[in-house]
């Protein structure tokens, strides 16, 4: 089958870093191909020479005759006072797609992506439904190849499982850098990983990424064994030279010459499989309580917004809980409320004494974006004490993969990455009984994943777990708690189950319905110094925002049970597509609110 687009022998470096040299990829009509490799490996340039946006050093690239591509950026740009729908039509208008034929494709798909009408504006949208409009303007085009770059960033667990949905239907090929081994699993047939550890720089496995994992141990297992075997006809190489130079003129000069060639491609091969890899332990206080937390019929609400109502959870040595829910379900608040940084409006929680809890903020409030990495790290500046020993710095940064240059670097010109591994570098110098971490996976490639998703599982502590990341929270947490967002909340052995009973509620929810919430007009009053001015006045008019969109809500639930559409699919079909994003407009109103009420107190 011939290629759609066939990179031949790519080479690309900026300045002295090298990306991938004389690397060989194709994208063929039924490929699925997810791309994976260390940050900074050249996934993200890789795409941008495939659509023709960046010229490679070295190599080419050739593409069939009139082949349409869409290239869906990391950050995609839009304006905020433009509407989806306009959007939309934009990327359809700018494909080509004649005018006359672009009403009908934007409907099209602003029903596939669960946007409604598109008359919502883009400046309010969160990050995951701004992700889903990038994936939109991809899909209007109907391109005969898409190239995705990190769609999974930003993504809730549910928006995930649309997005494999979404992609695995796609009638065209794709190409998609992610760092979501769940998605990867489920959505690719292919998985190639870039990475300088491969003599040609890329290891290409069709199949899923578990039959990845497979071939990558055999295929790094079998060039162990052969740098060793290398190794050991070296080490008789040098004792041959080593004879002296009498000896050596009665040999042929080809082996000399032969002996040195060994040394170097010896010195080449153990270069290219040695990886520096972050260095994540959390430390352990040695604790042996067995209980160390007690959830009492915890409750906390925003206005009439009950989040959290009556939740007893029992937090014992050795546990590993996760927290399920969609984005705005109270994940955040739960762990706040935990870590102290809430006050629950009723309810309490016990904790054993003297307990030592460390909370990972996915926020990285514990940051100051204007402090340079090296007092981020120590308040000396020069040493970190670990496990009771003294560690120069500049060894404790390289543990994180960060370069003796880049200590006294700002924190806010360090990557997204960057500055969550600089979180854990500080983190990890605290001894905790209690690991209380929201959305560690944020910014991070999958070595890195690996690596904390194994400090994780080896922690002696209890750990109690927030990430979108599903393959993590399977790997990692033992039990599981999740909430529906509205108070209610269950407790799951799990994942399947808590999926089974997310699907209970939302349809005993459906057949009841559910009445209008209403906003005491006294809740949240008290004003605090610690709002900025902008803070203070969203504030203040949050409450009517959130009136108004669950107005609105209750206006689409009532059209979904309109007898007069329930005959009509397509009318039915927008009335649940404007009902699912009233309901993350609400959702979204509520996850700030929270923010704000979280500041209020000083968190």
């Amino acid at each position: 089958m011939s290629a759609l687009i066939y990179g031949q022998k790519l080479s690309k470096a900026y300045g002295t870093k090298r990306l991938f040299h004389e690397l060989t990829l194709g994208v063929s009509e039924k490929d699925r191909i997810g791309i994976i490799g260390p940050n900074g490996s050249g996934k993200s340039t890789l795409l941008r020479i495939f659509a023709g946006l960046e010229q490679p050093d070295q190599g080419r690239v050739t593409r069939r005759q009139h082949l349409r591509i869409a290239y869906i950026p990391q950050q995609a740009e839009f304006d905020p006072e433009s509407t989806v729908a306009e959007e939309i039509e934009r990327a359809a208008l700018a494909s080509g797609l004649p005018a006359h034929d672009c009403v009908a494709r934007v409907q099209e798909t602003l029903g596939r992506m669960g946007f409604g009408q598109g008359d919502q504006l883009v400046g309010p949208l969160s990050g995951g439904w701004e992700k889903r409009l990038a994936i939109a303007c991809g899909f209007v085009q109907a391109p005969d190849v898409m190239l995705v770059d990190e769609p999974t960033n930003h993504l809730d667990l549910e928006g995930m499982r649309w997005l494999e949905q979404v992609m695995s239907q796609a009638p065209w090929p794709w190409i998609m850098v992610s760092h979501d081994r769940w998605f990867l699993n489920h959505a690719t047939n292919k998985v190639a990983e870039l990475n300088t550890r491969y003599p040609d720089d890329i290891f290409l496995v069709p199949g899923t990424y578990e039959e990845f994992l497979i071939k990558r141990e055999e295929f790094l297992t079998t060039q162990n064994q052969q740098a060793q075997a290398l190794a050991g006809k070296v080490r008789r190489e040098e004792e041959w030279l080593r004879r002296g130079p009498k000896a050596r003129a009665t040999k042929a000069k080809y082996r000399v010459d032969s002996a040195h060639a060994l040394q170097a491609e010896l010195a080449e091969t153990q270069a290219r499989l040695r990886q520096e890899e972050t260095s994540i332990d959390f430390v352990g206080s040695g604790r042996r309580t067995k209980q160390l937390m007690v959830v009492q019929h915890l409750r906390k609400a925003f206005g009439a917004r009950t989040l959290i109502q009556d939740l007893d959870l029992v937090i014992s040595l050795g546990t590993a809980i996760g927290i399920l829910g969609h984005n705005g379900s109270g994940k955040s608040t739960l762990l706040k409320l935990l870590a102290k940084e809430l006050e629950p409006d009723r309810g309490t929680v016990t904790y054993a004494d003297k307990l030592q809890v460390v909370y990972f903020d996915q926020n990285r409030a514990q940051l100051n974006p204007k402090m340079t990495l090296r007092r981020t790290l120590s308040d000396t500046g020069h040493t970190v004490t670990y496990r009771g020993q003294t560690v120069h710095l500049a060894g404790w940064a390289k543990r994180f993969q960060f370069q003796p240059e880049q200590l006294d670097l700002p924190i806010e010109l360090l990557s997204g990455g960057e500055q969550a591994r600089a979180v854990m570098a500080r983190l990890m110098l605290q001894p905790a009984d209690v690991l209380i971490v929201d959305e560690p996976t944020n910014d991070l490639d999958i070595p890195t994943r690996e690596v904390l998703e194994d400090s994780l599982k080896e922690f002696p502590g209890a750990l109690v777990l927030v990430t979108h990341d599903r393959y993590m929270l399977e790997e990692v947490c033992s039990e599981f708690v999740g909430l529906d967002g509205n108070g209610g909340y269950g407790q799951f052995a799990d994942y399947g189950q808590w999926e089974a009973w997310l699907r209970r509620q939302r349809s005993g929810k459906d057949q009841s319905g559910t009445q209008t919430r209403g906003i005491s007009a006294a809740a949240g009053r008290s004003k605090s110094k610690k709002l900025s001015f902008r803070d203070q006045q969203e504030y203040d008019t949050i409450e009517k925002q959130v009136l108004a969109a669950e107005a609105a809500l209750e206006q689409c639930r009532a059209k979904t049970e309109n007898p007069k559409i329930a005959s009509n699919h397509v009318q039915l079909q927008e009335a649940y597509d404007a009902l699912k994003t009233a309901e993350q407009e609400v959702e979204r109103l509520y996850t700030r609110w929270a923010e704000l009420e979280a500041k209020q107190q000083g968190a």
